[in-house]
């Protein structure tokens, strides 16, 4: 994963000169209607905070949204985090199931979605580890990574290459009850095993065809990679798809800069709640509230007790802590030496990109 040192690259866009775009000629005409989903999000202040709207504001916080390794850590627990003095208010409002992969077909060169022996797991059970969240009313989402192979969300050729697999993605969603998913183009290795580098636009056109075929569910983006630069392709905008947008680099504050997704929608805050010092975690809080933004992220939820860290957050944005329901953790027997499972039948490796 991101380090708190951020990075810096020039990115190259090669555009072949015989680029051929099999467009809709009705597209632009017909687009797909859809409704963002509103119901998690806070309203944004009619103006800049201060001591006298504070109290009002805070009674809408940002959402809180945690990210759980699987390949080490029980999904559950994510249930298990109330407010203090509040039994029945989740402490988090989105859990993302970290992670299944974007993997290259070894028949057709094709992208396929790829789930490891621990998601397949999680998946394979979701009445016990993914219904308990959505019923206390915690949005279950599935994070979407490369996977070192060179198949990614910025160089599928054509848009029937992007529909292909965002019909992957929402087959998947459909079939396991989940809230939506979060799009992450870490570790893709961009023109491994003879794959396309990244294109102009292969990334907004994935998003439109994912758009059209989950009108109703969540897509967020993790702000990394080629993806994060290619946002834009002739009037089309990431920002028209996409319900949110957080920083990928812990312990640091950042806004992801995403045209048309406002200050509700993004999450400039990023903590590893067992990486970043508590103090930071903090600040971070007490600096999304007073900036107004919508979201706070917040990744890597261990098996262990960690309410007193969480507290610290949770009393920026309720004023109130943490508890954790007595008995509610749990242990994970992490599954090894077992093959994964792609959607599209192909047997799948095990190799993983690990933030």
């Amino acid at each position: 994963m991101c380090n708190t040192i951020i990075s810096y690259c020039i990115v190259f866009i090669l555009i072949p000169e015989n680029l051929n775009l099999p467009l809709d000629p009705d597209m632009a005409q017909n687009q797909t209607q859809f409704v963002k989903e509103d119901s998690l999000i806070p309203q944004e202040p009619d103006q800049p905070l201060t001591t006298s709207n504070f109290t009002k504001y805070i009674q809408t916080p940002p959402l809180s949204i945690i990210y759980v390794e699987v390949n080490r850590n029980n999904f559950q627990n994510v249930a298990c985090y109330t407010r203090t003095h509040s039994t029945n208010n989740s402490l988090f409002h989105i859990g993302i199931i970290f992670a299944a992969n974007i993997n290259l077909s070894p028949t057709n060169k094709t992208a396929v979605l790829h789930m490891n022996e621990n998601v397949v797991k999680v998946l394979s059970n979701v009445d016990r580890y993914v219904r308990p969240l959505q019923k206390r009313g915690i949005k279950v989402l599935l994070s979407i990574l490369g996977n070192h192979q060179g198949a990614g969300f910025c160089n599928f050729p054509d848009i029937q290459s992007a529909r292909d697999f965002a019909t992957q993605l929402s087959e998947t969603v459909s079939r396991y009850g989940l809230d939506g998913v979060d799009l992450d183009d870490e570790f893709v290795q961009y023109g491994e095993n003879e794959t396309d580098k990244p294109n102009a636009f292969s990334f907004v056109y994935f998003l439109r065809e994912l758009r059209a075929l989950m009108p109703k569910k969540i897509i967020s983006f993790y702000f990394i990679g080629p993806a994060s630069t290619r946002l834009t392709y002739g009037d089309l905008s990431a920002g028209d798809y996409l319900d949110y947008s957080w920083n990928p680099y812990y312990g640091t504050y950042s806004v992801p800069k995403l045209p048309k997704l406002g200050k509700a929608r993004l999450s400039p805050a990023a903590v590893d709640v067992t990486g970043t010092n508590i103090i930071s975690a903090q600040n971070l809080a007490e600096r999304t509230v007073r900036d107004g933004y919508g979201a706070f992220m917040m990744y890597d939820l261990p098996n262990t007790d960690i309410s007193r860290y969480l507290g610290r957050i949770s009393e920026k944005f309720y004023g109130s802590g943490s508890t954790v329901e007595k008995g509610c953790l749990q242990g994970w027997e992490v599954k090894k030496n077992e093959t994964g499972v792609n959607l599209r039948g192909a047997e799948g490796d095990k190799s993983l990109g690990v933030r």
